[in-house]
């Protein structure tokens, strides 16, 4: 791999998707600068404004007129949440895509949440802990609001625990399966008790009569503990940093693997998200997955955005709205994970309708970008579309397809689509 391969590489990995621009500016700075530059902390970015929760602010007499204009209110409020998240992710670099992983990571669906604003503030938990070590980023999940009423975690009290945050926590979000046993799910459902959500504060409350604090068994520790103790006992269990180098290596490296060595490697790194990251992109093993990688449909919209200069948040309504239809008709909409393992990796994005959903989707962002289907208009045009996309190379007959397009914005669109783009 030369050196712009295995640049472009490591842009690919760590943000949507790197324009040329940005790879040559990579090539100059080196692997080394370009690695701690792109994961040098940013500000957080200034959030949107929602509004309060319409339905939350309701009296108990609400007539039914009131309420269904309050959940479409709502609806309008889900809807702005995604547009000025997906002109983040266009605007964003590797932070951005840090907070992607771990809103699929702790997979949380406004779909039953029914709150933008309870998932933007569990978006601002990712980008506030999301880059430093993990222990302050599970003690703020274990009472997100959000998380909570995704895991049914208000409904855990005394009298009727229930088991489901527990289990999540443990199989899903921090050590996963093999590494706890039945009894330290009930033991954590225990300790998690009490928990009640204000929508209209969009806060977490723990309620003392509702809260079981007798003392528990649980991952081999006798006595009373409360959620930060549990928390802590997660991110110090001997499987925890294991487990997350499993996860940020299917997202950033390859659907497969990694060996049991650079899993060592990388989670000696830890406990910071940031450093095991850095290991992980320097580890030997990073190299050898480029072309491994199936991009989701996010990240596909977003890199594809970026790399033809569209500016997302400059389009009016009509235009983000198509966007959000793209990504529907692809099958991944932010903040609605089909269920609390996330999405699906890997080949499960490459079938025949995900490949003709890309061509239609393609084709409308020509339409987004028209001068820069001009730009393919000259001699080479297959080679400028290769360096437009950050593509390393066309295999033959993908080549042969893109020469017999006439058009620029065919020729575009049929760049988007090959299986080069897609999978990387």
């Amino acid at each position: 791999m030369t050196d712009r391969r295995a640049l472009s590489h490591l842009l690919r990995r760590l943000t949507f998707g790197p324009t040329s621009a940005e790879v040559d500016a990579a090539v100059r700075a080196g692997y080394e600068t370009t690695v701690r530059d792109l994961l040098r902390p940013v500000p957080q970015p200034s959030p949107p404004r929602l509004g309060e929760d319409p339905v939350a602010q309701l009296g108990p007499g609400a007539s039914r007129e009131q309420r269904q204009n309050a959940r479409r209110e709502q609806n309008e409020q889900v809807t702005a949440l995604t547009r000025w998240w997906l002109a983040r992710m266009a605007d964003g670099g590797a932070a951005e895509k840090l907070t992607f992983f771990w809103h699929g990571h702790w997979a949380t669906s406004v779909r039953k949440v029914r709150s933008a604003q309870l998932m933007l503030t569990q978006q601002q938990t990712f980008r506030r802990y999301g880059t430093g070590d993990t222990g302050p980023l599970v003690r703020a999940m274990v009472r997100d609001p959000a998380l909570i009423i995704w895991l049914d975690g208000q409904r855990n009290t005394r009298r009727a625990p229930n088991e489901n945050l527990a289990r999540e926590l443990m199989e899903l979000f921090t050590l996963g399966l093999g590494a706890y046993t039945e009894d330290d799910v009930k033991a954590g459902a225990r300790v998690l008790t009490g928990w009640r959500i204000d929508r209209a504060t969009g806060t977490a409350t723990l309620t003392a009569g509702r809260h079981d604090d007798r003392p528990v068994t649980l991952l081999g520790r006798t006595g009373v503990q409360d959620a930060d103790s549990y928390a802590d006992q997660l991110v110090r269990h001997e499987a925890h940093l294991p487990f997350l180098t499993r996860r940020l290596w299917t997202r950033y490296a390859a659907a497969t693997g990694p060996s049991a060595d650079a899993t060592a490697r990388i989670a000696a790194a830890g406990p910071g998200t940031t450093a095991m990251l850095s290991a992980l992109c320097r580890d030997p093993e990073f190299a050898a997955t480029s072309g491994q990688q199936v991009k989701q449909p996010v990240e596909w919209l977003v890199g594809a955005l970026r790399q033809l200069g569209v500016d997302v948040a400059g389009l009016d309504g009509r235009q983000q709205q198509r966007l959000l239809t793209i990504l529907r008709g692809l099958g991944q909409v932010p903040l609605r994970p089909p269920s609390v393992g996330g999405w699906p990796s890997g080949p499960a994005w490459l079938t025949t309708a995900t490949t003709l959903a890309r061509l239609r989707a393609a084709q409308t962002l020509a339409d987004l970008a028209p001068g820069t289907a001009d730009r393919l208009a000259g001699a080479d045009r297959v080679e400028a579309l290769a360096a437009l996309l950050v593509v390393d190379t066309w295999t033959a007959g993908t080549r042969e397809a893109l020469r017999a397009a006439k058009d620029p914005r065919r020729l575009l669109a049929l760049g988007l689509a090959a299986p080069e783009y897609a999978v990387h």
